[in-house]
């Protein structure tokens, strides 16, 4: 019996390829998130950045302990068993009144995981609507086998690579996954989706959460996740340290050579070798 989801959303993911709108903190809680964000962005000087989006729960220990977060995590166990990792976490935001935009693509396109059983939790820190730019997925677009993309490094485009799926999708049949502050959606790696610019006055921050069971693996260079339940058996992938402050001297250092070798796999293929390479687009600039 599921933890979580009800057996109709399970259904519903596999049948489907997404579920919407499931509570898993208070609006409270996921506001107190942002201002965290914020606070940090005001300190710096800047907003999150480059690397910063990529794998931030590495840097930050309030986002370790989303990515922890039991309804979460009880949720992913109910599609994909108790053996379960998070393989990456990325902030996707766009500023109020801006063109930022993330095109029609499958996340499966350049990950190099070796299987589809990967689900992103993606979680809301502010109000996703349709004025601000929320996510639309096309249902049953997940069962199709990986589909031709291209790439188009749009320097508009929240993705890598720009990247946009190079078949023709009946974008009559999306929908849009409009959420609160504290609800989280669910989609599979392989389900077509995008989301359109911010046409709001207000900033629109999703936390995107990479789960995968234990059993994947990384089949384009070294990789790392962090176990967040059960027993790693396979150990395909570099285990990440729990953060036990922000910005922990160390794992800034870790996390720094961990996206290193992430971007390499991500960006394979061009000669863009970082998220701080001034050539890279998307959500990482």
């Amino acid at each position: 019996m599921p933890k979580i989801l009800s057996e109709a959303q399970v259904d519903q993911f596999r049948r489907e390829g997404y579920v919407p709108r499931v509570r898993v903190m208070s609006e409270a809680q996921a506001l107190e998130v942002r201002e965290k964000i914020e606070r940090f962005e005001k300190q710096q000087g800047t907003v999150l950045r480059g690397d910063q989006r990529h794998k931030s729960h590495l840097l930050f220990k309030f986002l370790s302990d989303v990515v922890h977060m039991q309804p979460i995590v009880d949720a992913i166990e109910d599609l994909y068993g108790p053996d379960l990792l998070c393989w990456n976490t990325n902030f996707f935001i766009k500023e109020g009144r801006t063109p930022a935009f993330v095109s029609w693509h499958q996340d499966s396109t350049y990950w190099g995981l070796s299987s589809p059983d990967v689900v992103t939790a993606w979680v809301a820190f502010s109000e996703s609507n349709e004025a601000s730019g929320a996510m639309s997925v096309i249902p049953g677009t997940h069962l199709m086998d990986q589909v031709p993309h291209r790439d188009t490094f749009n320097d508009q485009n929240l993705l890598t690579r720009g990247q946009e799926v190079a078949v023709e999708v009946d974008q009559s049949k999306a929908v849009r996954l409009d959420l609160r502050p504290g609800e989280m959606s669910l989609h599979h790696v392989r389900i077509v989706h995008g989301s359109p610019p911010n046409h709001s006055d207000h900033r629109r921050i999703g936390f995107a959460i990479r789960y995968i069971p234990t059993s994947v693996r990384q089949l384009h260079g070294d990789d790392s996740s962090t176990l967040v339940r059960g027993i790693d058996r396979f150990n395909s992938f570099e285990h990440e340290p729990r953060p036990t402050e922000d910005m922990q001297p160390e794992l800034v250092q870790l996390h720094k050579d961990i996206a290193t070798r992430s971007a390499k796999i991500l960006y394979r293929g061009t000669r863009i070798k970082s998220y701080e390479d001034s050539a890279a687009k998307g959500s990482y600039r």
